[in-house]
């Protein structure tokens, strides 16, 4: 067995294993690389996911970072199944349909920006010839002509995300299958988000049957809506995520009165919470938490709450439509004719005109909207109307990636960028850990502890390098097992009974970066400023201000990346 990891590897976004065996080749995920600029050009190189070899896709649930990129895959050939639970099925139409519809719109947006810029663009809409390539990133073009060349074309288009609806099979969990001779297939409850799955995949390798398990992302026990992760039983390689794999998350008490302290702190200063969640899961988990505050009393009866979120509104009556998949005390509550997604004081915001009207209201209120990292999205036009308010609370309430406003808000930035406007941070922020749909270390611990350990070896994927290097260590010491952490684009060699052998072009998967260079080209260019200076000073008294201005922008610029190392 060969496995090539295109993604969450030393990382946590781009979800996508490459597997090999017995002439068969397929995938477990296909998700989209998000973050900066470098990490989401990622995305436009395929040339080791070859899709037109992919015999079939196991899908372990329904979050971009797994699926995002299959739209891509199915444009540029893949006609193979793509295998997910009826729930994931049911969410992964109305994400890839979104995330299209935001490739296509931020592709027109960067195209008439180019425009004004006097740049020559393809016309919308746009053909497959036209969609983002690699070859347009590495080709040797001027920032402008790089600009007209890829960035103002989607990287797929709505027709090929509607293109993959029907290669869905659904699965249901605990039901083995055999999508190609040789290998079987079972999918369990993972417990992360509804219709998430751990995936068992099960072959033969020099005449010795052998099983590998892909955790996905693995949920929590006690977690709102859904029920326990499933557990037990062996394998020979547990592919485990490693998310949090240094710390461990609060209670779900806890979080609930974090929750309710922020709602009570915004309240008193009658102004607004603003609540950056996810569409899937982590929304209908706020809107639950809401609704037992509203039982305990501790959600002022005057306090509006919005969803202000085409998807997650989407997302939330897919959840309503599959509530065999709840937990226990769910369906009790539903049974007793109550509903835990609904609030009385609850307001769907549908469109863009009902979207900015939030912010011309005066006093306090909830809004929850996408996207979760504060990346992309509503919730963008919120924080820029709130994160200066004083009395204003701002919810983090899940995992921030590195390079995201949502990660340096939360690391304490004083000012961030939105919409190319600085603005000042000094509303409170709030990190409520114990919304997390992911396993904390120590829950991840006490699910590996349910297998019977015998020879199993680990490979800690979707994880930064700090929590897959306390999570391997732990493993190793507590649980005796062999622990590999793979780079990007590794391929890794799967023997029975043998050494695992990696194989990894550390220069291609991680170009190094020329500081020197770098270095060496400013201080070329602020000589030449400064040789410059005194053409400046005959320059009229206007002209001059506006240069100084441009020049202590470029300081402030200098002191943020200083403050940062």
């Amino acid at each position: 067995m060969k496995i090539n990891f295109l993604g969450a590897a030393q990382a946590v976004t781009g979800s996508c294993y490459i597997l090999e065996t017995g002439g068969h080749r397929f995938s477990v995920d296909c998700g989209m690389h998000q973050g900066n600029i470098e990490i989401e050009k990622r995305n436009l190189n395929l040339d080791g996911y070859r899709p037109e070899e992919l015999d079939f896709i196991l899908v372990t649930h329904a979050h971009i970072d797994h699926i995002g990129l299959l739209p891509r895959i199915v444009a540029e050939g893949f006609k193979g199944k793509i295998y997910a639970t009826p729930p994931t099925r049911d969410l992964m139409q109305i994400l890839l349909l979104d995330s299209a519809h935001i490739q296509e719109m931020e592709a027109e947006q960067r195209r008439r920006k180019g425009e004004r810029r006097g740049n020559k663009s393809p016309q919308p809409p746009y053909t497959a010839g036209e969609r983002r390539s690699k070859d347009a990133v590495q080709a040797p073009y001027t920032a402008s002509e790089r600009r007209g060349s890829y960035l103002e074309q989607p990287l797929y288009i709505t027709a090929d995300a509607m293109a993959t609806f029907p290669l869905i099979t659904p699965i249901e969990y605990n039901k083995t299958f055999e999508p190609a001779p040789g290998i079987r297939v079972t999918y369990r409850d993972a417990g992360h988000i509804l219709g998430s799955a751990f995936i068992e995949v099960e072959y033969m390798e020099q005449g010795k049957p052998t099983k590998i398990i892909f955790s996905g992302d693995l949920g929590r026990p006690n977690q709102l809506i859904l029920p326990d992760p499933s557990t037990g039983g062996s394998a020979d390689y547990v592919f485990l995520e490693s998310t949090y794999g240094d710390r461990d998350h609060k209670s779900a008490e806890t979080s609930r009165e974090e929750l309710a302290a922020a709602i009570a702190y915004s309240y008193k200063n009658r102004e607004k919470v603003i609540i950056p969640a996810f569409a899937v899961e982590r929304t209908q988990q706020i809107l639950y938490t809401l609704f037992l505050l509203s039982e305990e009393g501790k959600l002022p009866k005057d306090m509006p709450v919005y969803l202000d979120s085409p998807l997650a509104i989407q997302a939330t009556e897919i959840f309503r439509n599959h509530p065999e998949y709840f937990d226990d005390k769910t369906k009790a509550l539903l049974k007793a004719g109550k509903d835990p997604l609904a609030l009385k004081n609850l307001r769907f915001s549908q469109t863009s005109e009902e979207s900015r009207a939030i912010n011309n209201e005066s006093g306090p209120a909830i809004v929850i909207s996408a996207s979760g990292m504060a990346n992309a999205g509503r919730i963008r036009h919120h924080l820029r109307h709130n994160l200066w308010r004083k009395g204003a609370s701002i919810v983090f309430c899940g995992y921030q990636g590195e390079g995201t406003p949502g990660r340096k808000i939360v690391d304490g930035a004083k000012s961030i960028t939105i919409f190319g406007e600085e603005i000042a941070i000094a509303a409170k922020v709030f990190t409520i850990g114990g919304f997390s749909a992911h396993a904390g270390q120590t829950e991840i611990m006490q699910w590996l502890k349910t297998f019977d350990g015998k020879g199993t070896k680990v490979i800690l994927i979707h994880g930064e390098v700090r929590a897959l290097n306390k999570l391997s260590m732990l493993i190793q010491n507590q649980l005796g097992m062999e622990v590999h952490v793979p780079n990007y684009l590794e391929e890794l060699t799967l023997e029975p009974g043998k050494v695992m052998v990696p194989v990894v072009d550390v220069d291609k998967a991680l170009p190094r970066i020329d500081w020197d260079f770098l270095l060496s080209d400013s201080r070329t260019l602020y000589a030449e400023f400064q040789k410059r200076m005194e053409q400046a000073k005959d320059k009229p008294w206007v002209a001059q201000t506006e240069i100084r201005d441009r020049f202590l922008d470029l300081n402030r610029k200098i002191v943020e990346l200083i403050s940062e190392l």
